[in-house]
């Protein structure tokens, strides 16, 4: 049984911490009693908490960082899951896992920052023969050369926040003026016309890359884009919820479908790029003919129940508490190998 750290929240914003708590504590819920897990929270304002357990939180006491580190070197953890998805998260304290000799699960923070920012991913993986669609990069108070239809959205922003689907050019200058609200540059592609739309998971079991069967998003030529909406719900409350799967406008793909074949196989040529481990997941535009167009890189997974890649796994016969497990299993072998190179 290993000591398993949940690393929650988020240093940047309210949003991100309800978000990382939402899914952490679904993981919590679903993960099987296998690990002893653990709690560390990162507030808004920096500091820290180590609860006796999520629901417990408010009883914590803060602790700055100084304390914090301390405190959680003496917590003697095994490894460590991250669960926080603001860009500091994904990246910064992931790093700081690093330098505190904390091994943990999934990528690594050069591989965190590479992923989140849509241009220079797709960069990486169109030069492994990986197709995206034709884009520009643009700086505030610049323009693009290409044409309508585009679909414009923020260089490193998430959730689909700041996205819009232009078909006129005149809807141009208020697309890029949203996209820069939520990020220093925009990201303009090609419009990619509507045949479906899919996700990718791939694992690593037994030091090999398994893709996962796919999940489909029912869009339509009224709905041809993702929007945040489609992603998460806020409920009268203000409280967030996770999207349900398998549901009308979301659900797993048969593996005999034609479409399944291609898209792993660029999903695996794009794990293998971006220099991944453990998981990652990618989004993928499929086109009329059934070719297969990257759209973006996913490269977080906070195994809760809900979450894509094990939704994916389950399709394919394995439920959260084997894939958790035999992701912490890779993360303790890299531990004990790098050890062994010291």
């Amino acid at each position: 049984m290993a000591r398993l750290l949940h690393l929650v929240g988020s240093p940047t914003s309210a949003f991100f911490d309800d978000l990382s708590r939402l899914y952490a504590a679904d993981c919590l819920a679903n993960a099987g009693d296998h690990h002893e897990h653990v709690v560390a929270h990162v507030s808004p304002d920096g500091s820290w908490r180590f609860p006796a357990s999520l629901a417990a939180l408010a009883n914590a006491d803060p602790l700055p960082i100084g304390d914090a580190l301390a405190r959680l070197l003496a917590m003697d953890v095994d490894v460590a899951l991250p669960q926080m998805f603001c860009i500091p998260g994904m990246t910064s304290y992931r790093a700081l896992l690093d330098v505190l000799g904390i091994p943990f699960v999934g990528n690594t923070a050069d591989v965190m920052a590479l992923g989140a920012h849509k241009a220079r991913a797709r960069a990486v993986v169109a030069a492994a023969g990986v197709r995206v669609p034709t884009g520009e990069v643009v700086a505030p108070g610049g323009t693009t050369t290409l044409a309508p239809p585009l679909v414009v959205k923020p260089v490193d922003a998430d959730n689909s926040a700041g996205i819009t689907h232009v078909t006129d050019a005149e809807q141009l200058p208020a697309a890029l003026a949203a996209a820069w609200a939520e990020s220093g540059q925009a990201l303009v592609e090609d419009y990619v016309p509507l045949g479906r739309e899919v996700r990718c998971g791939v694992v690593e079991r037994d030091g090999a890359l398994v893709p996962l069967p796919l999940e489909e998003y029912g869009l339509s030529d009224t709905h041809p884009v993702r929007t945040a909406e489609d992603k998460i719900r806020r409920a009268d409350d203000g409280t967030l919820g996770l999207m349900a799967k398998n549901t009308p406008t979301v659900w797993v793909v048969d593996p005999a479908d034609p479409v399944t074949a291609p898209v792993q196989q660029a999903a695996l040529a794009c794990h293998t790029a971006l220099g991944c481990r453990d998981y990652s997941l990618f989004d993928f535009r499929v086109d009329p003919d059934g070719v297969p167009w990257f759209l973006e890189a996913g490269l977080y997974n906070s195994f809760a129940r809900q979450s894509v890649i094990p939704t994916m796994a389950r399709a394919a016969g394995v439920e959260l508490p084997e894939l958790l497990d035999a992701a912490v299993a890779s993360a303790l072998a890299r531990a004990a190998g790098h050890r062994g190179r010291s």
